[in-house]
């Protein structure tokens, strides 16, 4: 996920999630997915938040897409769980296509509150929770605000702190002006030259040559005000502190690419050092993988995957 931080650590050139965005001091991350590849969602739950597609049948799992993504990010997965479980496919409003209406934001809190909304209204006990990047600290603000909405929790290249990337002394106060720059970025950005941004990040992003045109695409598919609200709150978000107080089950995926990408005692570091207060959980680091871990290594993927389902 951190592939160009790695490489040029005092001034964060790095993608956060997705593909990166050059601002003066801070690179922003963003990947998504067409808006015409994404198949119709349910109608069964009204929000102008989320939307949710359904598929399958057996016990529930919930996918939710990263900074930018579309619910397509996670298509070959759901299609090998639907034959033993019920698949939610999470679309966030405002990325890959989808409408925004809600201008500079907040994003975040009011998707956590819609997913423990849709998890009541739907009647779900305690599902499983799948989170990719911004959509895994997503999944873990739901797990610490909403317990009984969630039964345990994969995390997928994301951290709960993504300051704490900038040093261990980094507080949310000392992010905020880093945030507001990336934002400005974001928005003042021509079409042109936030496309050449993606095209020129997204080879830290993914090793799948197919996957970074894609990527590149569809983020330029994404609301430029939603993108931008939705990177505020999650570079001006540090979940540590609920971290001790969770009882679920926790799985942690994070990606180490010694070709491109961060070294393994690079990502072991910063991993280790974030999810520390979590008692009981589990972290696995996925060799030969960047950000898109599922794309990447599909293979290991799918067998960490499993295992955290039946576990």
């Amino acid at each position: 996920m951190f592939n160009a931080f790695f490489k040029a650590r005092p001034r964060l050139r790095a993608a956060l999630f997705g593909l990166a965005i050059c601002a003066p001091s801070l690179a922003v991350g963003v990947s998504a997915a067409l808006a015409q590849d994404a198949a119709p969602a349910s109608a069964a739950f009204v929000s102008d938040r989320l939307s949710v597609e359904v598929e399958g049948q057996g016990p529930d799992v919930i996918l939710i897409p990263g900074f930018g993504s579309s619910r397509e990010v996670w298509r070959a997965t759901a299609d090998r769980l639907k034959a033993t479980h019920r698949v939610h496919l999470v679309q966030l409003a405002g990325f890959a296509g989808e409408p925004w209406s809600h201008g500079d934001g907040p994003f975040v809190q009011p998707v956590v509150d819609e997913l423990d909304r849709y998890v009541r209204e739907q009647g779900l006990e305690r599902p499983a929770v799948v989170g990719h990047s911004m959509g895994a600290l997503v999944g873990l603000q739901l797990a610490q605000q909403h317990p009984q909405a969630v039964g345990r929790l994969m995390s997928v290249d994301s951290l709960p702190f993504f300051g704490a990337l900038r040093g261990p002394q980094v507080t949310v106060e000392a992010m905020r002006p880093a945030a507001e720059q990336t934002v400005s970025a974001i928005l003042v950005l021509s079409d042109d030259a936030f496309r050449a941004a993606q095209v020129g990040s997204a080879q830290g992003m993914t090793r799948d040559p197919a996957l970074r045109e894609r990527l590149v695409d569809w983020t330029t598919g994404s609301d430029r005000h939603a993108m931008g609200a939705a990177m505020r709150d999650v570079l001006l978000t540090d979940a540590r502190p609920g971290l001790a107080t969770m009882r679920l089950p926790v799985t942690v995926l994070y990606a180490a690419d010694a070709d491109g990408g961060a070294s393994a005692a690079q990502a072991d570091q910063a991993w280790t050092s974030q999810y520390e207060p979590l008692p009981g959980v589990k972290l696995v680091r996925i060799d030969g993988s960047r950000h898109f871990i599922m794309a990447d290594q599909p293979q290991r993927f799918a067998e960490v995957l499993d295992a955290f389902l039946a576990d």
